[in-house]
């Protein structure tokens, strides 16, 4: 309708708006590229605060539960080690049962570049190279993808804060992490994280095409060496199948002396 008005009254309304749109435009920019540094830094935060310890050994049970309820139960333990010079490495083996008792994986965090990944199957007595374009790929038939095995390092993500909400008794920061890594199954993941100790309470996968994916929970967390905040339960739901992967662990130690031979393909063979 204005622009059937030819008298002097629409005209600077327009001007007027028009203005303030343009003046409006280097803030917005800057609102964006303010939510990229706070989702960054709540991300280095977190890890700050889980890192530290060294090297540490986790005893867990994983519970494979299908879509009817049924479950497989198995043992197993992961052993990371801290690298100051590089991303963390990390073994991981089953004890239990038989039929997959000394299978391995061998985890070696590279940042951008491919992780390098090898299976140990005792069956075939051979070690296995993990392609990276595999990474995307189920874990031991668990609802948990090898990339989910890799540790963190901040250049694999970019980062953005979406806003805070409550969670549970917490409040929480809300980000998205996108990764910036090939072969990724994720085109995002929103993460939800404590304001008080930015422990990881709820992760939301989404697949490459952009559709809601799987959940992951972590909870009844539990603090270690008066500094370590570690959870007991994590909980990966996979939307589309309808199954769960439950890892309830026993135990965290810490300071058992590991090195980087502890962490070598010869390691994976012989971990017992």
């Amino acid at each position: 309708m204005y622009l059937a008005v030819k008298n002097n009254i629409a005209k600077p309304a327009v001007g007027l708006f028009l203005a303030l749109s343009i003046l409006s435009l280097p803030a917005l920019a800057n609102s964006s590229a303010d939510n990229k540094a706070k989702g960054r830094q709540i991300a280095l935060e977190a890890d700050k605060r889980e890192s530290g310890f060294g090297n540490s050994e986790e005893l867990l049970k994983m519970t494979l539960r299908d879509s009817r309820g049924n479950e497989r139960v198995r043992e197993m333990r992961i052993r990371v080690l801290e690298r100051a010079d590089g991303g963390d490495w990390s073994m991981t083996v089953f004890d239990n049962p038989r039929d997959v008792k000394g299978t391995a994986l061998l985890t070696y965090s590279n940042g951008l570049e491919p992780d390098d990944q090898w299976f140990y199957l005792p069956a075939l007595k051979r070690v296995k190279r993990i392609s990276s374009k595999n990474r995307s790929g189920s874990f031991m038939g668990s609802e948990f993808a090898f990339e989910d095995m890799s540790a963190f390092e901040e250049v694999k993500y970019d980062y953005e804060f979406i806003r805070e909400e409550p969670c549970g008794e917490q409040t929480c920061f809300v980000t998205q992490w996108t990764p910036l890594y090939e072969n990724s199954g994720y085109s995002k993941a929103i993460v939800w994280q404590d304001t008080t100790e930015y422990r990881t309470h709820k992760i939301e996968y989404y697949n490459q095409q952009g559709n809601f994916y799987k959940t992951l929970i972590a909870k009844d967390y539990k603090l270690y060496k008066e500094r370590f905040w570690r959870p007991m339960t994590l909980v990966m739901t996979n939307h589309k199948t309808e199954k769960e992967t439950l890892l309830n662990y026993k135990d965290y130690q810490f300071d058992l002396g590991f090195t980087q031979s502890d962490f070598s393909q010869s390691a994976l063979k012989r971990f017992r």
